[in-house]
């Protein structure tokens, strides 16, 4: 006649099995994950080429008053966090004036930081379509399309994006 394994035996065994188990390799991930940049460094990147471009050349269009004070209430609700109400703003100033590529790139940008990556790049894009082509908002174009191509993983949208982001720059006028 066999004898039963004592009871504390059996949680003891339980216990081996299953850390064994766990201490068994897995196989590699099939997923590979890609750096990238977060929502943060992608809008200072943003604004940086942005800012590089400040001293060639600016064009800003002169706003109407309804337009303004929506896009400043959007800048606000910004600066405090709250990013659903400032697209609300952004959208209705976007109502009054659709083909305003400052208020399209500003879109662009909220639309990174509420994760709604697609939208944010068709925006730049618009933005670039319908702008100056040339300066900070130029920049600002097309720092977004590569910021947001490389994090879709696309490198050569990405390279492609860079290299017209440097057709954005004219040189300033000498001055003696």
């Amino acid at each position: 006649m066999s004898r039963p394994f004592p009871r504390t035996a059996v949680p003891a065994t339980l216990a081996a099995l299953l850390l064994a188990a766990c201490s068994q390799p897995s196989a590699p991930s099939q997923q590979t994950t890609r750096p990238t940049h977060s929502d943060e460094q992608m809008l200072a990147s943003i604004h940086a080429a942005g800012d590089k471009e400040k001293s060639a050349i600016d064009v800003n269009p002169l706003r109407e008053p309804g337009v303004a004070t929506l896009q400043d209430a959007a800048a606000g609700d910004m600066r405090t966090g709250q990013y659903d109400a400032a697209a609300v703003k952004l959208d209705q100033a976007l109502k009054l004036s659709p083909n305003s590529p400052d208020l399209l790139q500003d879109r662009a940008e909220l639309a990174i930081r509420l994760k709604d990556y697609a939208n944010a790049e068709k925006l730049a894009q618009r933005s670039w379509e319908l702008g100056p082509r040339l300066g900070p908002l130029c920049a600002r174009n097309w720092q977004t399309i590569a910021e947001l191509r490389e994090r879709a993983g696309d490198d050569t949208g990405a390279q492609t994006a860079t290299k017209s982001l440097q057709q954005c720059h004219v040189e300033g006028v000498q001055r003696y």
